[in-house]
């Protein structure tokens, strides 16, 4: 039988030196929209205080977090830049990548509290943040996976529709499909049938 899980048990599991990149599917829910908008791109890690963001559908932009600043490019256009006390989110976004990726669990438990539940082969960890000005933007964020794949990030923000970022090998198997319901079992239910192996954040395989 599985043993159950616990955070540190998770974080040692996701820790991945840079440099490291994996695909992503970013679903936006809305009330406005008659299915979630569908963002595909990649995240990059070229080193260990950068983080990249790559979007390549429904169009091309490219977000560099780095050295305190945010700079973002598109096609055709100058690219903007600013300081990341302007945009928070971004911040946080950076600093928990980070953590997760050197396994750092301290750090993870200083920003947000953590539960664990699951097994090897199917588990979540569920974020609630601590600080007052993070937890007025965002109620939960809960990574779901198994063994030492992150396939799934849900953020709950405190107000409006849920959102959920398909990774890896997720990713890949979300593929032209669009259905609603499709695109959260690839999140929740982890290995799919046929799968032989969990690929890393960097599409190698363990």
């Amino acid at each position: 039988m599985a043993a159950d899980v616990d955070a540190g048990w998770i974080l040692r599991r996701l820790a991945q030196p840079a440099p490291s990149q994996t695909g992503f599917v970013e679903l936006r829910g809305s009330a406005l929209l008659k299915e979630p908008l569908r963002v595909e791109g990649r995240y990059r890690r070229p080193d260990t205080a950068t983080l990249v963001r790559e979007v390549r559908v429904p169009y091309a932009e490219t977000t560099t977090i780095a050295d305190g600043k945010v700079s973002i490019a598109r096609a055709g256009k100058p690219p903007r830049v600013f300081s990341l006390q302007r945009v928070p989110e971004l911040s946080d976004l950076q600093a928990s990548f980070g953590a997760l990726l050197s396994g750092d669990l301290a750090a993870l438990e200083q920003a947000y509290r953590l539960q664990a539940s699951g097994t090897a082969q199917r588990w979540q960890l569920v974020l609630t943040p601590r600080a007052q000005a993070l937890a007025a933007r965002v109620r939960a964020v809960t990574l779901r996976g198994r063994d030492g794949e992150l396939r799934c990030i849900e953020t709950q923000p405190a107000r409006g529709e849920l959102q959920r970022t398909l990774l890896g090998a997720a990713a890949t198997a979300a593929d032209g499909v669009r259905q609603a319901d499709a695109l959260a079992a690839l999140c929740h239910d982890g290995a799919q049938a046929g799968s032989v192996a969990a690929p890393g954040l960097d599409g190698s395989r363990r």
